[in-house]
Formats: C-alpha cells, structure tokens, sequence
C-alpha cells in the first residue's frame, strides 16, 4: 500500500491566501466601476437626446424666422408700392380746384406717418406690428375718405389717369391682402410652435421670443371697396 502525502508550506498556503484576495478585489472593483459607468452612460444617452432635440428645435427655429422674414420683406414691398401710387392720385385730384382741401391734407399726412415707420425683421414685437399696422390703417381710413368724395365729381371720376391709378391702387390693396394673410399665418405657426413644452425652454436658451401679427381691423368686415 503506497501513501501520498500532500505536503503545504506556509509559502504555497500564503500565495493561495494572495490569490484568492485578490481576485475578490479585482471582483470588488469590476462591481463598483459598473455602478459607476451606468449612471454615466444613461447621463450620456439623455445628453444626447437633448442636444439633438436643441439642435432640431433651433434649426426650426432659424428656418421659420427666415421664412417671416421673407414674407415681412413682401408685405413692406405692397405698402410701399401702395404709398408711391398716393402723390399721383393726389396730384391727379387736385387738379380740380373746389376738391376738399382737408382731405386731400388728410391722405397727405396719413402717408407721411405711415412711411415713417420702418421695421426690420428683427423688430416684429407685438407692439412694433401693432404700431405699424395703426398708421396702415390710418393711411386707408384716408384714402377710403378720398374716393367716397370723387363721387361727387364725375367729371374726375372719368379721368383717364384717376382711373388708371384706381385701378392699380385696387390691385396693389389685394396684394396687400395677400401678403398680410401669408405673414400671419406663418407667425402664428412659429408662435405656436415656441410656446410648445419644450421648445419654450430652448427658445428661453436661444433668445427667440413671440412675434406680431396683423389683427383684423375695425370696421374690417364693411370695408369701402375702391370701384367706380
């Protein structure tokens, strides 16, 4: 019978004692740097998201701006086109000596404080719009006044020329119409849009704020058509 004796020394039991010891702390530390790493990656994947989510919603932001501001360009282009037909229709009815005076002096001043206010399309506050469209307003006010007294001259009513700029002055307020109409509608699309949760947020961050509109006149819906 032959006997196997295992025979340990203190330096075999110290290395497997070393062993095991360390192999728990490689353990240990695999553990904690997991607890460490997710955290950061979810970190990492919500920043992300919210970067592209910024990015998208400023590049909405800079695309409809660009847009209002196209539209405003065209709506300042028919008032001015209206405001250039105005000295020779003045022109043209003045030349009847017993016209009223104080109208003529109505529609003049009227077109002087109209063309007076110049907005950039970096200035469309409400107020701003509000401001521009009140001396708009004023402007047609005046020139409905106008062509309520031709009425009265028939012999004005059938100038070649008076009725050539009535013509052109009825297409240029349809064009206007038409420009106010598309500016609005675009403004109220990019209004809505920044107030939404949570573009709100990223407009705060980028600076862009709420722009105005042209509110539905008084008296709008009777307004005096310019025919003859």
């Amino acid at each position: 019978m032959v006997l196997n004796f295992s025979i340990k020394t203190p330096i075999q039991g110290n290395l497997k004692s070393k062993f095991t010891s360390y192999n728990f702390i490689v353990f240990i530390n695999i553990l904690t740097m997991k607890k460490i790493l997710i955290p950061i990656a979810i970190i990492a994947v919500i920043g992300f998201i919210v970067y592209s989510k910024a990015v998208g919603v400023y590049n909405t932001f800079v695309q409809t701006e660009e847009t209002i501001n196209g539209q405003w360009a065209e709506v300042e282009t028919q008032y001015q086109r209206r405001a250039d037909l105005i000295p020779n229709l003045v022109n043209t009815v003045k030349g009847y000596a017993d016209f009223e005076q104080e109208t003529l002096t109505g529609v003049i001043e009227a077109r002087a404080k109209a063309t007076s206010i110049n907005l950039q399309a970096d200035d469309l506050t409400p107020e701003n719009i509000a401001k521009f469209q009140g001396a708009q307003d004023q402007l047609s006010g005046s020139l409905s006044r106008l062509l309520v007294a031709v009425e009265r001259y028939p012999d004005l009513k059938a100038n070649q020329n008076f009725l050539e700029l009535q013509a052109q002055l009825e297409g240029t307020e349809n064009r206007i119409a038409v420009a106010r109409r598309n500016f609005n509608q675009s403004v109220q699309s990019y209004n809505s849009n920044l107030r939404t949760f949570p573009n709100n947020m990223f407009a705060g961050w980028y600076g862009y704020e709420t722009k105005g509109y042209f509110e539905a006149s008084a008296g709008s819906e009777n307004a005096p058509t310019v025919e003859f």
